[in-house]
This record gives C-alpha cells, structure tokens and sequence, in this order.
C-alpha cells in the first residue's frame, strides 16, 4: 500500500488464534496501512510459535504498508490473543521482549467484540479452530467456553473434526453404521485404513482436526445423517452459549470466524435472528485496544 507523510503509521493490531496470526497497520486517524498473516499465536500452543508469528505477521503487515522492518520500534501494538485467559500464560506473554514502543494484551475476545461493536458494548462468539463467546455491558462481563481442544471448544472446526473421526474410525471396526462422511474423510486424509487414520491425527494440534470440518459440512448439507448430528450438537451448544450471552441484554450480538457462517443456518431460529454484521476487524479492535490503554497510560 505504502505509507503518505499524511498517513504515518502509529498503531498495530495483533489477532492471533489456533490457526493463525494477522496483523494490520493503522495511521492515527485508523487509516489501514498494511496488513500481514502468519502462523498461529495461541500461547498454549506454545510461547515461541506465538512470539515468532507475531513477529512474521508484523514483518508482512510492514512490507504490505512499504514500511522497513525499524517502524516496528514506533508503533503502540494491542495484541488480543487466544489462550491469555490462562494467567501464567499472560504472565509470560506480558515478559516478552517485544519489538514494539508499546505493547497491550488482552483475549482475543475482548479485541474481537471492541471490532465487531466498534468499540461499543455487545456480544460476540468466536467459532474457528475453537470457540468461545464473550459480552460487555455496561462494565459487566461475561467470558464462556475458550477451554482449549480435548477440554472443551464444542462446536469449533477441531471438535467437528475430532468427532468426524471418531465416527469414522468406529464405523470402520463394525461398531457405527458406514455413511459418506466416512468416505469424505478417507478422501481428504487420502486414507483407506483405519491406522492410516490414526497415523494422520493422533497428537496433531486442533488446527489439523479443524481442517476437517469442511468435510462434516459438505456431508451435513447433502444430507448424510451421522454428519448432520454433529453438526446439530455443535449449533445447539453455539445456541446455548449465544442464549447465555444475550442474557445480560448486550445492544449487540456477532458471529466471528471461519465457521460463523457456515453454522449460521443450523442454529436455533431465534439466535440467527439476532445476529448483527460485524463493523470491524478483531485486529482493528486490538489497535482501538492499544490506543484506548496507551492513552489512559499518558494520563496517569
């Protein structure tokens, strides 16, 4: 894009999850400068591959803007990570020894929901490699789900996926009935065996059983059985979850992630019927972050 002598570049917002991380480079009036995508940034997945994706994000984000890699030195960053819920991993995030003037952290909930809402109160349920929700009303808070594959993330791409190959593999022993999401699956993995299977996925990250999920939807909207109850177990938790945030009246109500739109027509009629578009980006929320902590740290 290239940055004017108008437009000088001031702020970064940082989104980092359990599939990737992406950075944008905003002017002082939030003009967006450049952005940059990189590998995940999810601490509990590791705080070296968090570090060194925000770090490639940000060395994209810059060359996107024709920025050299020094302006990263001058720029107040908000980063909105997955997994900061944990406090040992906020802790050791908040040691790191950034490249930025400033660096802010906060969930990656928090900088999703300022973006959606603008930077207003409201709600917003996060459904991409994981899910979890969260809602700001009148300094009231409340944060569900966001407990990490294997722990939680029901209705996430990675719980799609994990459950797909459990059917799979239990079809393929003679214990569930053989439907096409099975073949699907086979076909996606490239894959005929069941220890085929196992050797693809056992002890791969949830980014890897997320990738799945395309596979559970296709067969879920053609009608396949097994793959349209999956999917209706995971709507009925968003649904839930959505019911429990709309609870404390937030003004409103988004959906964000990869699999916002594609559950949107498997969710209860009532919670469809509440969502509002989002207004911006969670990395504009996270630059809005920095700016809004950045400037109460001036006036302290």
């Amino acid at each position: 894009m290239g940055a004017s002598q108008t437009a000088l570049p001031r702020y970064i917002g940082i989104d980092g999850g359990g599939s990737k991380c992406r950075a944008s480079i905003y002017a002082e009036d939030f003009t967006l400068l450049g952005s940059g995508v990189a590998g995940r940034a999810n601490p509990l997945h590791g705080l070296e591959q968090a570090f060194k994706s925000i770090e490639q994000a940000t060395s994209l984000a810059l060359a996107d803007a024709g920025l050299t890699a020094e302006i990263s030195g001058q720029l107040i960053a908000g980063a909105g990570l997955a997994g900061l819920n944990v406090p040992s991993l906020l802790s050791a995030m908040t040691a790191w020894q950034h490249p930025f003037k400033a660096l802010y952290l906060t969930s990656d909930l928090h900088t999703a929901c300022i973006g959606a809402h603008g930077g207003q109160d409201g709600a917003v349920i996060i459904t991409g490699t994981g899910s979890c929700g969260y809602a700001r009303v009148d300094g009231q808070e409340i944060c569900l789900g966001g407990h990490g594959f294997a722990l939680g993330d029901k209705g996430s791409g990675a719980w799609l996926g994990l459950r797909a190959a459990e059917h799979v593999l239990l079809s393929m022993d003679g214990f569930a009935a053989h439907t096409e999401l099975e073949a699907c699956i086979k076909t996606q993995l490239q894959v005929q065996t069941s220890t085929g299977i196992v050797e693809m996925l056992a002890g791969k990250s949830s980014s890897v059983y997320a990738t799945l999920a395309r596979s559970v939807l296709q067969c879920a909207a053609e009608g396949d059985q097994v793959a349209m109850a999956i999917v209706r177990e995971g709507a009925a938790y968003i649904s839930d979850m959505a019911r429990a945030l709309l609870a404390i009246k937030p003004p409103r109500f988004s959906m964000i992630g990869g699999l916002a739109e594609p559950l949107r027509p498997w969710l209860a009629a009532d919670i469809a019927c509440s969502i509002s578009a989002t207004l911006a980006p969670p990395e504009y929320g996270a630059a809005l972050y920095a700016k809004q902590c950045h400037q109460n740290n001036d006036s302290n």
